[in-house]
């Protein structure tokens, strides 16, 4: 991904702006988004992820959330 925005970011201001600026401009802003999507789609968690349900390591704030969600855990 980082690859494709330096190839438009170097292309449009070495190479494309000399036909259009309005183009040239318009790939670095494609460029310029791409770096926030990829972070979010590589940070994305799988609808199976439970990362809200992992312990916090406070044994009495974890049985109580454990309480309020209606759970049971085996606990050492």
């Amino acid at each position: 991904m980082m690859g494709v925005c330096l190839v438009l970011f170097v292309g449009a201001w070495a190479v494309v702006r000399l036909w259009s600026v309005p183009a040239a401009i318009a790939m670095c802003v494609v460029a310029m988004v791409i770096p926030p999507v990829a972070a979010m789609i590589a940070n994305r968690r799988g609808p199976d992820d439970r990362w809200w349900d992992d312990p916090s390591g406070d044994k009495q704030s974890d049985e109580w959330w454990d309480e309020l969600d209606g759970k049971k855990r085996d606990r050492p």
